[in-house]
């Protein structure tokens, strides 16, 4: 039997016991803050690094991995013995990493197939997870591509921001919406659509923000069996609060699965800004 390696991205956000018994590969995206590269990890740029120096007003941008970088990482896939490749990442229309795979995937000496889950942080993480678990049900390839892409686009990523300031400096949402939030003190919630940052809601004020996290995510969850997790960026508190109310409100749809929670890694952080919180709510793909 063919052996399918999945590699993935560090944005996808999952835990590195999950990456670890999953034999999942990740690819570090960097961090560059001032004059200084880190690669993202707990090794190089962390969230606290990140929330840290956009509070001080410090230069701080994201760079993906180059198709060099991703063609070694699936070279080096073969000759620990894969015969084939699924390379599962963040929305295209966010980063250039998928389209680093999709270059890298041309003079691949085994067969890779890139996939664009048109999603971000553990909505990625979710969608590699439902490929990991086919692959090791015995399945094929284009099933786990399939699956990813499945599990993606049924998933729902909703976050709150405390401004719109550092979305606008990183060229993910536009001046005019970000001069908009600002002057009417919107308390916006934005989600995921189509691989993009659209908003979802606005509010006045964030304690009603974080309220409709809740219900939103209720209404995505609805009667299915999903997998949830709260992100958060210098917001352990609220991320804290709102994880135990989605466990208790979600118990039936979660079979006893845990909430998951944590800080958001320090890529998608550099672009959200500390108070960020996220909910995603990842329905369950029966196989």
């Amino acid at each position: 039997m063919s052996r399918i390696a999945v590699v993935t991205d560090s944005t996808a956000s999952l835990p590195p016991k999950v990456v670890a018994e999953r034999d999942l590969v990740v690819v570090p995206l960097q961090v560059v803050i001032g004059a200084d590269v880190f690669e993202e990890g707990v090794d190089g740029a962390t969230p606290e690094m990140v929330a840290e120096a956009l509070r001080e007003f410090r230069p701080v941008s994201t760079s993906r991995p180059s198709p060099s970088v991703m063609l070694e990482v699936y070279e080096q896939a073969a000759r620990s013995g894969a015969t084939e490749v699924v390379s599962i990442h963040l929305s295209g229309d966010m980063s250039g990493t998928f389209e680093s795979a999709q270059l890298a995937a041309r003079e691949a000496s085994i067969p890779v197939r890139a996939v664009d889950t048109r999603q971000v942080g553990i909505g990625t993480g979710y969608a590699v997870l439902a490929a990991a678990d086919v692959i090791h049900a015995g399945g094929s390839a284009a099933e786990a591509a399939e699956a990813a892409r499945t599990r993606a686009a049924a998933t729902s990523s909703l976050f709150y921001v405390d401004t719109l300031e550092y979305l606008r400096r990183g060229g993910r949402i536009g001046a005019a919406a970000a001069l908009f939030g600002g002057a009417l003190a919107v308390k916006p919630l934005l989600t995921i659509e189509d691989g993009v940052v659209a908003t979802r809601e606005k509010v006045r004020t964030a304690t009603r923000a974080l309220g409709r996290l809740e219900e939103l995510a209720a209404l995505a969850a609805d009667d299915q069996q999903v997998d949830v997790c709260v992100s958060h960026l210098a917001s352990p508190d609220r991320a804290g609060q709102l994880t135990e109310r989605l466990a208790a409100r979600l118990a039936d749809n979660l079979s006893g699965r845990e909430v998951w929670c944590g800080e958001l890694g320090a890529v998608l952080g550099a672009h959200v800004g500390p108070g960020m919180l996220a909910v995603c709510v990842a329905p369950v793909i029966d196989r």
